[in-house]
């Protein structure tokens, strides 16, 4: 049993660590993409606009 564990374990880490280096990397592309840029900036203004 303890071999099964140690497997499992070494399988989840390392591809979770790979998903969420990918994960990082598609949100990170998406928050720069220029397209975006407009409706960010927008959103940044918002806490400062007056009712």
């Amino acid at each position: 049993m303890n071999e099964t564990y140690t497997a499992v374990a070494a399988f989840a880490q390392t591809w979770g660590l790979i998903y969420f280096m990918i994960l990082f990397g598609v949100v990170l592309a998406y928050a720069l993409w220029p397209k975006n840029r407009e409706k960010f900036d927008e959103a940044a203004k918002i806490p400062f606009r007056e009712d």
